[in-house]
């Protein structure tokens, strides 16, 4: 048989590399933000989990920690997982931040990769409020992480369904009783944040005497 005659072999396409982004102002990052990100990994099957601190968001005040210190805090929550890279775009970027821009960027620098927007359900509720949500919705797919109380099939708020997120991705998710205006409450009354945060972060926050005055 010669090469001509030879039976053609099938190319087959490459799979695309599958790339979370997980975005928020993590003032500070806490435990429930870790675990999230390590459930949407597994769940999802991601090759990579982009986390983007907000630089100045477009729907909250400029209250905020500054971003130097939410960026080395993100970094010192995150540090331990080789599927995660610390996107620092929005925190560089002039101005308000919005997820559009980013998404634009990211799809330009990485041709050919399927990108996963996680947001929480909070979120999802307000999503047609977003800039240019349906331009997101074109890029990226839509992943809502629903908070579940163990033992419960049924979801504890299922109003975030809405046109703009009928084609999300349930990312059903355990609950854990944590949040960042909590924390920051907590430091201002000088108690123990221990159950909430990593040890990294508590001697970050001390060190520097972040939130104190909130």
């Amino acid at each position: 048989m010669t090469l001509v005659d030879q039976p053609s072999i099938p190319i087959l396409a490459q799979a695309k590399r599958k790339v979370g982004l997980y975005g928020g102002a993590f003032d500070p990052p806490h435990l429930a933000h870790i675990a999230l990100a390590q459930h949407a990994i597994r769940q999802l099957s991601l090759d990579e989990l982009r986390v983007l601190p907000t630089g100045q968001a477009w729907h909250k005040d400029a209250s905020q920690t500054p971003s130097a210190h939410r960026l080395a805090m993100v970094t010192l929550g995150f540090s331990d997982w080789p599927e995660i890279i610390i996107d620092e775009r929005e925190i560089r970027r002039a101005g308000p931040s919005y997820t559009v821009d980013s998404l634009r960027e990211l799809c330009a620098e990485h041709p050919g990769v399927s990108w996963f927007l996680i947001i929480g359900e909070d979120q999802a509720r307000s999503f047609e409020s977003w800039r240019d949500w349906p331009a997101i919705l074109q890029m990226a797919q839509l992943v809502v992480a629903r908070r579940r109380n163990p033992g419960y099939p049924e979801p504890i708020d299922a109003g975030w369904h809405n046109r703009a997120t009928q084609t999300a991705i349930d990312l059903a998710f355990p609950m854990m009783d944590i949040s960042a205006t909590c924390i920051r409450a907590a430091c201002a009354q000088h108690q123990s944040i221990s159950q909430w945060v990593s040890p990294g972060i508590i001697d970050y926050i001390h060190r520097h005497n972040l939130y104190s005055q909130t």
